[in-house]
């Protein structure tokens, strides 16, 4: 299972309905992750650049990609994205396997 953190901003026929209706939005949102095999960890509104963030664990990059575009595709959002997280034991595997990557930086000498 991997996680994911999603960034969204709602539009504005959204947050009409909301304000019209308010509702929480995790009860809404939870059975989606569970039928795609996941979990939802976290939901918050924030203040700034996003409306909101989406914490949740969704089993492979494939089925957070469809769960996620289906999501995005509900005409709900102005904008979605989705960071794929990494633990720190993934991390340090990265790192280790770096170690044996060779790479040549632009300008720099061969």
């Amino acid at each position: 299972m991997s996680m994911y953190l999603v960034r969204f901003t709602l539009a504005s026929a959204t947050w009409a309905r909301l304000v019209e209706k308010p509702e929480d939005r995790r009860k809404a949102l939870e059975p989606v992750f569970a039928a795609a095999g996941g979990k939802l960890h976290g939901f918050w509104y924030a203040f700034g650049d996003a409306d909101g963030y989406v914490l949740g664990e969704l089993p492979d990059d494939v089925v957070a990609a469809s769960t996620l575009t289906k999501v995005a595709a509900s005409g709900a959002f102005t904008s979605v994205s989705t960071t794929k997280l990494l633990t720190v034991e993934e991390m340090l595997a990265a790192l280790g396997a770096a170690s044996g990557v060779t790479y040549r930086a632009p300008g720099a000498a061969s």
